[in-house]
């Protein structure tokens, strides 16, 4: 469970977010809507730790652990996993390599590989790209299954994902949606996009709007439609 209580973010302060709070519940699939500049990313990145996005007033508890004025590897530790909205290349380290430092010992490197080769042939990502440097050669939709496979791995309690069907051709997101959906049990998921895209293939718990940094409106699958079908200027709760 993620709660998060009138926060507030900045970026050399100048207010991002106002006035956040939520409660996001256990085992549920959240989408968080808005047009772009209306704070997704910001609010996303500013949970995960990023340093440029400033805390300015507000609480995030995760299961019942203040998390804000953690750094970024604990809130992993806490059980928070951000899914990049543009992963980058990691030069000259593996995903393997990657995933024995972040589990540092949990795991058996057996267990670990074949945990990857499992995951690598559910998520349809070739065995040559999984070697290589992690995302180097990758498409944007290969970076986005990687992105996917690395939460997995970890097994956060929530998971956030930014944009992961941008950039994504439709088969891939077919794919990436399945995934999604079979591992979800027990998982919180945050999914922040600009469309209802991958709401083709899952639905929804709640649908929350935001627009210019303030939680604007909340509803049912049925929000989300209506954005599709309207737009957000007639969906902001103005």
């Amino acid at each position: 469970m993620l709660s998060i209580n009138k926060l507030t973010i900045a970026v050399k302060d100048k207010i991002i977010i106002k006035d956040f709070s939520y409660l996001f519940e256990k085992g549920k699939i959240y989408a968080i809507m808005g047009p772009n500049g209306s704070g997704k990313s910001t609010l996303a990145l500013a949970l995960a730790g990023h340093p440029v996005y400033q805390i300015k007033s507000g609480k995030i508890t995760l299961n019942n652990q203040y998390i804000q004025d953690l750094s970024p590897d604990k809130r992993s530790k806490a059980g928070l996993f951000l899914s990049f909205q543009s992963p980058l290349v990691l030069n000259g380290v593996s995903l393997f390599q990657m995933m024995r430092v972040a589990l540092r010992g949990k795991i058996s490197p057996i267990d670990l590989n074949n945990k990857i080769k499992h995951l690598s042939k559910e998520l349809v990502i070739k065995e040559e790209l999984v070697k290589r440097p992690l995302n180097e050669g990758a498409s944007g939709g290969e970076r986005k299954k990687l992105e996917l496979l690395q939460g997995l791995i970890l097994q956060p309690k929530v998971m956030i994902f930014d944009e992961i069907d941008t950039g994504v051709d439709v088969d891939s997101l077919k794919i990436i949606a399945k995934v999604m959906k079979k591992y979800q049990k027990n998982r919180t998921y945050i999914v922040i996009t600009h469309y209802n895209r991958i709401f083709q293939y899952f639905k929804p718990d709640k649908v929350l709007i935001l627009s210019k940094g303030v939680l604007k409106q909340t509803g049912g699958w049925e929000l989300a439609q209506q954005i599709e079908n309207t737009g957000y200027e007639k969906n902001s709760g103005k």
